[in-house]
């Protein structure tokens, strides 16, 4: 129990989001998985925007890591079966995806981050649509 209260003790915010996250994962279907991983991964690359901007390399590096955990995740969860020329065009996307991250990763510009979360955002909302039925 002591390494719990360090951890809560250490950085609340961090904490509350895991505990957040884990309680909308529990309750979420399939789509709705999707959907928290753009928002995820959204949130990561602008942080990393961020980082970037302040000089805060270790955050940098949390959250380059972070997004392209989520692009594997999600290209790992596409059926190419039933998704066809869908699911070949949004495997191009993530690993177009990843290399931007990976190459900004190594430098000092923050755009590239911003305009890969800029993208995603655009897939996101088009994917809440979908979950919405509209």
């Amino acid at each position: 129990m002591p390494g719990y209260a360090t951890a809560l003790g250490a950085d609340p915010y961090t904490t509350y989001r895991q505990v957040d996250l884990v309680g909308r994962t529990a309750e979420a279907d399939g789509a709705a998985l999707v959907q928290l991983l753009y928002d995820e991964l959204v949130r990561a690359l602008r942080v990393a925007a961020w980082a970037t901007e302040k000089r805060d390399y270790a955050l940098k590096s949390e959250k380059v890591t972070r997004a392209t955990a989520i692009l594997f995740a999600l290209e790992a969860g596409l059926d190419f079966e039933l998704g066809g020329e869908v699911s070949h065009t949004l495997a191009r996307l993530y690993g177009g995806a990843r290399a931007t991250i990976v190459d900004a990763s190594i430098g000092q510009d923050p755009t590239p981050f911003r305009d890969v979360a800029n993208n995603l955002e655009e897939i996101a909302a088009a994917w809440a649509q979908v979950r919405a039925g509209v």
